[in-house]
């Protein structure tokens, strides 16, 4: 799915579709926040959560590389990359 199609997808929907397709890549904590980043398609999706809820308060996306900038020491590529 391409970046434009996605957006314009509910949250809920983004969210589904994040779980059953995206390649979770890295997770990290700020403050009080559980972020995780997924590589999908044509850009990445960083999903927030607080640190021990469940819900999802919102997915930001990017297409940019920059974006990538606080999980580069985090993030793990599947090996058949």
């Amino acid at each position: 799915m391409k970046y434009a199609e996605f957006k314009q997808l509910h949250m809920y929907r983004q969210a589904e579709h994040l779980a059953q397709h995206g390649h979770l890549l890295a997770e990290r904590r700020q403050d009080s926040f559980r972020l995780r980043l997924f590589a999908l398609g044509d850009f990445y999706a960083e999903e927030w959560r607080e640190w021990e809820a469940e819900r999802i308060l919102f997915i930001h996306l990017f297409q940019h590389p920059a974006g990538l900038h606080d999980y580069l020491s985090a993030i793990r590529l599947p090996e058949e990359l």
